[in-house]
């Protein structure tokens, strides 16, 4: 009888933790991925130290986001970033998702700030690797840059209309992103970051169930990389 009853508390626990890993694999509703431009005038911007990266939007991050707006974080201290995970994707990460920080800096700091407060809240579903290794891919799959100077919007510190901003990379995704801008040294309003919006997987891009606050004017200033 008492093994009987130690097999069953055992299956028991089991079960429990199964449902946890089953709940905590589906807590979150979709992922927001945030390209970027090189800096933010407010704040200083430092190369890094692998050196300039190319004349192109960078990443800052892929987070998994709640549909009404908020997000899980820092969901597992137990899983710190190790560079050693990702060791052949460095020298692409260096090039695409390169850090800006002052002082200059090798990246290592801004991938691990972006694994343990974000990455770990999607480890049910992409361990470290598969995590920059999607955003890399989401990259390169969206193009915002050729999207952009394909509808004769360039990087050279002209003014467009943020309709057209819009319509290009909605154009060329399929989906509307949402633009945030900042102020340049004089006040203008200025491109700053995209915010696309992607599915569980983090291999597809999909309507945004809600987008984040902020606005810009009705036209904004693409200042050169």
């Amino acid at each position: 009888m008492e093994f009987k009853e130690s097999i069953l508390i055992k299956l028991v626990v089991m079960l429990q933790c199964l449902t946890l890993v089953l709940c905590a694999s589906q807590d979150f509703d979709f992922f927001y991925f945030w390209p970027g431009s090189y800096c933010d005038t407010q704040q200083s911007c430092c190369y890094p130290t692998s050196g300039k990266p190319d004349a192109d939007f960078g990443i800052h991050g892929l987070w998994p986001n709640y549909n009404d707006g908020s997000y899980p974080s820092n969901c597992d201290s137990s899983n710190p970033f190790q560079q050693s995970q990702v060791s052949n994707l460095i020298s692409t990460m260096q090039k695409e998702w390169p850090t800006l920080a002052c002082p200059s800096g090798n990246g290592i700091q801004f991938w691990s700030h972006e694994w343990d407060k974000h990455g770990t809240c999607s480890e049910s579903l992409l361990n470290q690797h598969d995590y920059f290794e999607a955003a890399l891919n989401l990259k390169q799959k969206a193009n915002l840059l050729q999207a952009l100077t394909s509808a004769g919007i360039n990087p050279d510190g002209g003014f467009y209309s943020l309709s057209s901003i819009k319509n290009a990379i909605s154009d060329s995704i399929g989906f509307t992103p949402f633009i945030e801008c900042n102020s340049d040294s004089s006040g203008n309003s200025q491109l700053y970051q995209v915010y696309l919006c992607v599915d569980t997987d983090a291999s597809s891009f999909i309507d945004c169930p809600v987008f984040p606050h902020g606005k810009c004017s009705s036209n904004i200033e693409f200042s050169s990389f």
